[in-house]
């Protein structure tokens, strides 16, 4: 439980550095900010989103946040955490009615 704790954690700093960038108007290579500019550090969270290419370097120093890549991000994540529910789900079910026949 404590992973799914500390996952949940990282996501919201994620979302939250995504919604600065945004708030920044740091969008596009164009309207590139620093990160002192957009209000962050250079955290877990940052450092996870560049990762993973939702914040790019358009010029040394100067981030952008690319909403597509986030936003593929997001979906990523989400299908992954509804497939664990549903294989949860299933083990449970089947480990529920394993018991039964054993009465």
């Amino acid at each position: 439980m404590g992973a799914s704790v500390a996952a949940a954690v990282i996501a919201a700093k994620e979302r939250e550095v995504a919604e600065r960038f945004r708030e920044a108007g740091a969008t596009s290579p164009m309207l590139a900010r620093t990160i002192q500019d957009v209000g962050v550090r250079s955290n877990v969270a940052f450092r996870r989103l560049r990762r993973h290419e939702a914040i790019r370097e358009a010029s040394p120093g100067l981030f952008y946040l690319d909403e597509p890549v986030w936003i593929a991000v997001r979906r990523a994540r989400r299908r992954l955490a509804l497939a664990v529910m549903a294989i949860v789900l299933v083990i449970g079910v089947g480990t529920a009615l394993g018991l039964l026949r054993w009465r």
